[in-house]
């Protein structure tokens, strides 16, 4: 793969009626979800059999016309054949945000359908690569048990290990870095709002440390706001975090027509 020494001066004719030129891109971290976070999930989720329903919930005053409608919110919601696991795209619902950045996705499992409450929930941002969370997604629908523990949280961090990157120095057993320190996979106290069915995620005191659950997030400058960052709560099994992580840190290229503004300049690319 070759890097654009110039990338002011695109190397590609312009494509035919205004199309954006495709590149192949690496690292695969940084290279963002090229404005299609949706459509490349839900695809996805398609294809593995899943139903989605639409969710809107609005107001209409009497003589507003149809296409007035004021919509408040609105989810999509996606299920999967046994309803043990979820998907809901909630960036066009009323976002609540991970650090400084909104949640797009929210995935869950439960243990089985007689309960209506998840045994865990995972959370994540714009701009992750949309490969990264269909990977993710497929490993739970493999899944014949979605909330039960399969391994320990080595197997993530051996994940990422084998890509190249590189685990902390100070810690580690619970933390990893990809070979240019922009983007992090950590195994720490979950941020607050992270559903977790755990009884001690409710019960904590607030002078104890929370549960510890794996946190990814991408920093391409030291001090501003991240790329893209993802939360697991404490009772996602960590093969599906391994899942996870080894997409994430895979070196295979993506193929892009929209970069990130923030990581531009540090992705190869090659046109495709």
């Amino acid at each position: 793969m070759e890097a654009l020494l110039h990338p002011e001066y695109p190397i590609d004719p312009p494509a035919p009626h205004g199309a954006l030129p495709a590149y192949w891109v690496g690292p695969r971290h940084l290279a963002g979800d090229d404005n299609r976070f949706y459509d490349a999930v839900a695809d996805a989720l398609v294809g593995l059999g899943w139903t989605s329903l639409t969710i809107v919930r609005g107001r209409r005053e009497l003589d507003e016309a149809e296409g007035d409608r004021q919509v408040l919110r609105s989810t999509v919601l996606h299920i999967s054949p046994d309803t043990l696991r979820w998907a809901q795209w909630v960036l066009a619902d009323e976002p609540f945000y991970l650090g400084d950045l909104p949640i797009a996705w929210q995935v869950c499992a439960r243990a089985d359908t007689s309960s209506p409450l998840a045994a865990w929930s995972a959370y994540f941002t714009p701009d992750i690569p949309g490969e990264v969370l269909v990977d993710f997604l497929v490993a739970l629908d493999a899944r014949a048990q979605p909330a039960v523990p399969l391994a320990g949280p080595e197997m993530v961090l051996d994940a990422v290990a084998g890509h190249g990157w590189l685990r902390d120095i100070d810690q580690p057993h619970t933390g990893a870095m990809d070979p240019s320190f922009t983007s992090y996979l950590s195994l720490g106290e979950v941020p607050p709002l992270i559903q977790d069915a755990d009884p001690r995620a409710l019960t904590a005191e607030a002078d104890e440390a929370g549960l510890a659950g794996w946190q990814a997030w991408a920093e391409p400058v030291l001090g501003a706001p991240c790329l893209w960052a993802a939360s697991f709560g404490a009772s996602v099994p960590h093969d599906l975090v391994a899942a996870f992580a080894a997409s994430l840190s895979s070196t295979a290229p993506v193929l892009r027509r929209v970069l990130p503004e923030a990581t531009r300049e540090r992705l190869l690319r090659a046109p495709a």
